[in-house]
């Protein structure tokens, strides 16, 4: 990292609200402990590979919300790299819901760290999204690189991906019918990744995971348990650039996944 950039990420943080940084590695390393959450009683195992998950219980405020599924969470022999790229040929060129003859120009699958502690949630690809078959690589892929950058990780530290895999025409929300057919390659993904934290960007992405209508105001700030991971809602790069205002509320967020990520 250059001046400039150095000069540009500090901007950045501070615009977060960042009081500074910390240099000691060790909240970043990966342990073999349970997170000190509140515990959930009663909570069901994980969903079987590619069968779609049931709703999750809605919390009262301050509440952490149980995933509410069926079946075992799936299992794989590889190692994680070997089980994405297993994956990924499954989907091969997808012709499964009518995205594949919308426009969409690839699938674009995922990227990051296939041990990563921490994944990221997004909504379906963009246009930049769709050219390079990389998610989060336009304007908001570029925001959310600095969000990550913020809490002393970098991109190739965590994984990203979409609830969706081909971009919908117009970048309209993906329809009830594409969702029920594209999720369960994000499920597999996450059971081979098994990270500790997830982050759902943006209303759909959370609204997606957590089988709720509540608006992502009301999602974010709060801990979800999601197929044996914490998962944490915030606003979507995209909508902190139509709305600076919002960075406060996602360094809040983003804090709140740090210390989740460093708990044992």
């Amino acid at each position: 990292m250059d001046r400039d950039q150095l000069t540009e990420h500090l901007k950045f943080a501070a615009e977060l609200g960042v009081a500074g940084v910390s240099g000691d590695p060790a909240w970043r390393t990966r342990q073999a402990d349970a997170l000190v959450v509140p515990p959930a009683q009663g909570e069901p195992s994980a969903e079987r590979s590619r069968a779609r998950a049931a709703s999750a219980l809605g919390p009262a405020e301050g509440d952490v919300a149980l995933e509410e599924s069926k079946g075992e969470p799936v299992t794989f022999s590889a190692n994680a790299a070997d089980a994405l790229a297993t994956v990924r040929a499954d989907i091969g060129d997808c012709t499964r819901c009518k995205l594949h003859a919308q426009g969409r120009r690839q699938i674009v699958f995922g990227v990051g760290n296939p041990d990563a502690d921490l994944m990221f949630v997004g909504e379906a690809p963009g246009a930049d999204e769709d050219i390079q078959g990389i998610p989060f690589v336009g304007r908001a892929g570029q925001l959310l690189t600095k969000i990550i950058e913020a809490i002393g990780l970098k991109r190739d530290d965590v994984y990203i991906a979409n609830v969706i895999k081909c971009r919908p025409p117009g970048n309209r929300n993906p329809e009830p019918d594409e969702v029920e057919t594209c999720e369960p390659f994000l499920f597999q993904q996450i059971d081979i990744i098994k990270p500790k934290v997830i982050v759902a960007l943006g209303k759909f992405g959370a609204q997606t995971l957590l089988r709720t209508l509540d608006p992502i105001s009301r999602l974010r700030g709060r801990v979800y348990n999601f197929r044996g991971a914490k998962l944490v809602p915030t606003f979507h790069p995209a909508y902190i650039l139509r709305n600076p205002s919002s960075k406060r509320d996602v360094w809040e967020d983003m804090k709140l996944v740090r210390t989740l990520l460093s708990e044992k």
